[in-house]
């Protein structure tokens, strides 16, 4: 097992910085001193406001700076190298959602695989030390084979998003054999946490209850066959990819490159997991909350089940994520309930 410890002597470029996962990496780097580039395009696939919000938060850093641009303009990605000249890249902008692509395809092409085109030319033209970037849990598709391992069979994507993020594996690795770039892909499992994002589940049953608009759940009403998802908190996200950032792949045997899941390694019921939020919930109002729950038929593009074997992380760099569902939805039901003043 390498180094777990953050090299503050050097220069980190964050794409998506604006976003739910990439703000928090970027303050955990900031707050160790380090020197931040942050890039986002702060688009409104969900409210800006959020995304100002968490900004907000960077800004006052005197070691951070933002640049408002797209990953897709290969000019502006290209000057951002040549006048910072990163040390370490850490690509989290993506379009993400796998519903999403579904309905607009034509953002995930530019933003997932011409924008990561553009990063991995610019670590090509401009070296660093270590790229690393997102990927996802969504490249598994209809695996049956649970706990998914980062060694099976990737093939069978089911939305555009997936096939977007299993692009970017294949892409990184050729990139990563052809011009010697070391590279880590993460692939990260239903991330949540306070100042999430607003269009993945658990936020968007909050908005719903305090709407008083009923929750949708697509399962069919099957209990015994409940979809499964391994919630990860978002604290646990950032250790671990501190602890990879800090040990680049060596390439050893054939390209420095190398992908690991982020991923709790003890799923969920969907439904056990909606039970939890009530509950966080009521502890954070001082009442009981109850969801009204309509059952529908599951959606394309979503898979019955996500279950990550984090046994490759723990033996990289000697993590495994611990955050109960219990603490991280109590942190996110506080979180909610004091920003948006719905007491």
């Amino acid at each position: 097992m390498g180094t777990n410890t953050i090299n503050t002597n050097k220069t980190y470029l964050v794409t998506g910085a604006a976003g739910f996962i990439g703000f928090y990496f970027s303050k955990k780097l900031l707050d160790q001193g380090c020197k931040v580039i942050g890039i986002d395009n702060l688009n409104d696939y969900y409210d800006v406001n959020l995304k100002q919000t968490r900004l907000d938060q960077l800004q006052p850093y005197e070691t951070f700076t933002f640049i408002k641009g797209d990953i897709a303009d290969k000019t502006k990605i290209m000057e951002t190298f040549e006048e910072y000249k990163p040390d370490i890249v850490v690509n989290l902008a993506a379009q993400a959602g796998v519903r999403y692509s579904i309905e607009n395809p034509d953002v995930y092409i530019q933003s997932n695989l011409i924008g990561f085109y553009n990063i991995l030319e610019a670590c090509r033209h401009y070296p660093v030390d270590h790229l690393v970037y997102a990927s996802s849990s969504s490249v598994y598709g209809a695996n049956k084979k649970v706990p998914f391992e980062e060694s099976d069979f990737v093939d069978n994507p089911v939305s555009l998003y997936a096939s977007t993020k299993k692009s970017n594996e294949l892409m990184a690795h050729t990139y990563s054999h052809l011009y010697n770039i070391p590279a880590t892909g993460l692939r990260f499992f239903t991330v949540y946490g306070p100042m999430g994002r607003p269009d993945m589940a658990y936020f968007g049953f909050t908005n719903k209850y305090f709407a008083g608009e009923p929750i949708k759940i697509f399962n069919n009403g099957d209990f015994d066959n409940d979809l499964y998802r391994d919630f990860t908190y978002i604290d646990d996200i950032v250790m671990g990819m501190e602890r990879l950032m800090a040990n680049p792949p060596e390439a050893k045997e054939g390209a420095p490159h190398r992908v690991f899941n982020i991923g709790n390694n003890s799923p969920e019921k969907l439904m056990t997991f909606i039970g939890a939020l009530e509950k966080a919930l009521s502890n954070a109002l001082g009442c009981d909350v109850e969801f009204n729950k309509i059952y529908e038929p599951i959606k394309p593009g979503d898979v019955p089940a996500t279950y990550a074997s984090t046994d490759l992380l723990y033996r990289a760099v000697g993590f495994k994520p611990q955050t109960s569902i219990e603490d991280g939805l109590q942190k996110f039901a506080d979180w909610y309930v004091d920003y948006y003043g719905v007491k």
